[in-house]
């Protein structure tokens, strides 16, 4: 590794507030990735009669258990439980419910606050609210992640040829920028979600089009100031392609300057997912996220904490996401000193 390299690792460590930052987001991230092992209504594992039986990977009928029925077993029913304990064993998640599981057994109306079943609660349709926000916190950051990278990517490539080449060319695209920039983002977003289905892939490709642009002006100026650099007019003496400038020579440095802004743009991804959720533009209904979270918070204020859950959530999340731009912006900063 680099002495510059080792230089901006130790600028971020100093910084702790962006360490425990991404301690945080990372360990959420790890958590929500493993969702399934942690909130489900099927066991990890399953021994019945001798035999082992995986049931997150695999399907098996209510017959498999002692039943008659051709359908999925149901491992909350009581008869089912009965059959798996007198003949065997079986171990479930931490949280006994997924998603979309429906908890019939309440003993209250729901949305029914937090208990020893529901830890934080159910919203008003008896799901339970940790199971559905590990869900959405999975869908949201991994969103969040394929859209940061996808949309500053296209914008690098935009910035490059923009301040590379310059004249005509930059002058073109800006114009094309500044036009795409003015359109109002919202009203198109809609217009769109009312022709076409909403899916993860199409609030994707809808999104994409107008976040690119966040990291064309930052790369564009390193561009513009790299190529008039001595070593860069060197290598277009000695015949090297404008590629393999651009790629080799510039955007090292253009790169230096546009990694600051990621984590910005990725909370930004992460709120126009939860904005689109809540105004009903987002996922499909039944989907969790943490758009649809903050709607159950809205339409049943008399049960907070469903909005607490929420607000905390996400104001810890993008907290997280914007101490990290912070650190990785003063890691970077060639006037920060090591202490």
């Amino acid at each position: 590794m680099s002495p510059l390299n080792q230089r901006r690792i130790k600028l971020f460590k100093e910084n702790k507030r962006a360490l425990i930052a991404l301690f945080l987001f990372g360990i959420v991230f790890f958590i929500s990735l493993f969702a399934e092992l942690i909130a489900n209504d099927k066991p990890l594992i399953v021994r019945y009669k001798n035999q082992t039986y995986f049931p997150l990977f695999s399907m098996y009928t209510d017959a498999d258990f002692g039943g008659v029925l051709p359908t999925e077993a149901d491992y909350k029913d009581s008869f089912t439980k009965q059959q798996i304990e007198e003949n065997g064993w079986m171990i479930m998640p931490i949280i006994p419910f997924s998603y979309d599981t429906i908890n019939y057994d309440l003993k209250v109306a729901s949305p029914a606050p937090p208990s020893r079943e529901n830890w934080l609660g159910t919203d008003d349709q008896a799901r339970d609210i940790l199971a559905r926000l590990i869900y959405g916190l999975r869908a949201s950051i991994l969103f969040g992640l394929i859209l940061t990278f996808v949309s500053s990517t296209i914008g690098i490539l935009m910035g490059a040829i923009q301040g590379y080449f310059g004249g005509k060319t930059d002058l073109i695209l800006q114009r094309i920028i500044e036009i795409w920039g003015s359109l109002p983002q919202l009203f198109i977003l809609i217009i769109v979600f009312s022709l076409f289905k909403p899916s993860f892939l199409t609030l994707l490709i809808v999104l994409m089009l107008f976040s690119w642009p966040a990291l064309v002006s930052v790369v564009r100026a390193e561009f513009l100031r790299g190529r008039n650099m001595d070593y860069v007019k060197a290598a277009k003496v000695i015949g090297l392609s404008d590629f393999r400038i651009m790629c080799r020579h510039i955007l090292p440095n253009a790169c230096v300057s546009a990694l600051t802004y990621i984590p910005f743009i990725l909370s930004g991804a992460i709120v126009a997912l939860t904005a689109l959720d809540f105004l009903g533009f987002g996922l499909p209904p039944g989907e969790p996220s943490l758009g649809e979270l903050v709607r159950q918070g809205k339409d049943n204020l008399q049960a907070p904490w469903i909005g607490l859950t929420a607000f905390l959530v996400l104001s810890v999340l993008l907290s997280c996401l914007i101490f990290i731009g912070e650190g990785i912006r003063d890691a970077y900063d060639p006037r920060k000193e090591v202490k």
